[in-house]
């Protein structure tokens, strides 16, 4: 693993960074504040190649990996025009398809993926499971050659904007008759398939919906990869989702800087720049070498996955993930305060930030359900749930 980016990623970043900038936080604000979606900057960023980044080439994607894709987004994020869909269609999504799917799967479902005129949204939590994954209720069973599926999913992101969602069910194991995870791609537009937004607190383009699943009727094809192997095509898409959900955090965290920096550059009381003050000063810089620490344990945890090595980057992923998230709430936290009273100011663009910030810690796993992996995995204690 270098420290030095390559000249094709440094490269990267300066075009991704251009792109966010071209639109930036008030097109994604005025885009929420309208009930609309970010459509102009998915289409441009797929046209681009900066959503298939990862995905292979014979595919329509960009032969990279997980590292390039985790990149996009961070300078997405950091130009304050994230697109959270990222995080879901090409690294969870994309990557379990193209590593399990047939070919069948992949030439269906990768080139839209990659170019952006597909998007798949990925539905594993469940009202009554949570952050056990074991308790999913929804349920796959056959019927003649095809599948009937049952259940329910909520805080599943983005489904308006799909044209599929990948499912998380279980099914039966004829040879012990337990429950075992299956994945199955279910057409948003499948009969007996429903979803209902949820009411949010906070401002996003992205909407979270509850899913309704009801004797939806799928043929044959639509499992993918092994029956008997889900569990191990499952964590191949978590771990790309903690990457990605670092990465956005990470970058979330930088704009919120760049903007208290600049602020405090500039405000002056008692004919003094605040930054000048050790008081101002001082969280700043504590902000700044966090976040660089969590990008630190994103790029490795990114590295590993593209090497191969699953097992180590499960917990490289999960340490960048709680990293980047306690960097994020810190940091978006001290910009506001740095503002004062301007940090609540909409103009300034960090208020909205606020209510996403703690969504950091939260999801997609919670920096509670990290510590328990890896005071288990890492430490050896005794499993506590």
């Amino acid at each position: 693993m270098s420290f030095i980016e390559t000249e094709e990623q440094k490269e990267l970043r300066k075009a991704v960074s251009e792109l966010g900038h071209k639109y930036g936080w008030t097109y994604l604000l005025e885009k929420a504040k309208n009930g609309e979606k970010t459509t102009e900057l998915w289409e441009e960023a797929g046209k681009l190649g900066f959503l298939g980044v990862n995905l292979p080439e014979e595919y329509g994607g960009g032969g990279a990996g997980m590292y390039e894709l985790s990149l996009v987004l961070e300078e997405l994020s950091a130009a304050g025009a994230g697109l959270l869909m990222m995080v879901v269609s090409p690294a969870i999504c994309g990557t379990i398809i193209s590593r399990y799917g047939t070919d069948e799967q992949k030439q269906t479902w990768l080139p839209g993926i990659a170019d952006g005129s597909i998007t798949m949204a990925f539905g594993i939590t469940e009202p009554d499971a949570g952050s056990n994954s074991h308790n999913i209720i929804t349920t796959a069973r056959r019927d003649g050659d095809e599948w009937i599926l049952n259940g329910r999913k909520t805080y599943i992101s983005g489904v308006d904007q799909a044209q599929a969602v990948l499912i998380v069910s279980r099914m039966a194991d004829s040879k012990t008759g337990k429950l075992k995870p299956a994945l199955f791609i279910v057409p948003t537009d499948a009969p007996n398939f429903e979803y209902q937004a949820i009411e949010m607190g906070m401002r996003s383009p992205e909407k979270q919906f509850t899913l309704f699943i009801d004797d939806v009727r799928l043929p044959a094809d639509a499992l993918v990869g092994s029956e008997d192997a889900a569990l191990m095509q499952l964590f191949a898409g978590l771990n790309p989702e903690r990457i990605m959900a670092s990465a956005m955090a990470i970058g979330t965290a930088r704009y919120a800087l760049d903007k208290a920096t600049a602020y405090a550059k500039e405000r002056q009381v008692f004919k003094t720049p605040i930054g000048a003050h050790q008081a101002i000063a001082h969280p700043l810089a504590q902000c700044y070498v966090e976040i660089e620490l969590a990008k630190l344990a994103m790029q490795k945890a990114a590295f590993l996955y593209d090497s191969g090595d699953d097992w180590g980057a499960a917990t490289a992923a999960n340490m960048a993930k709680y990293a980047a998230g306690e960097a994020g709430v810190k940091t978006v936290d001290q910009a506001v305060h740095t503002h004062g009273g301007n940090g609540l100011a909409v103009e300034y663009g960090l208020v909205d930030l606020l209510a996403a910030s703690r969504l950091m810690r939260i999801a997609p796993v919670s920096r509670e359900m990290i510590l328990n992996f890896i005071a288990q995995a890492n430490l050896g204690l005794p499993k506590s749930y």
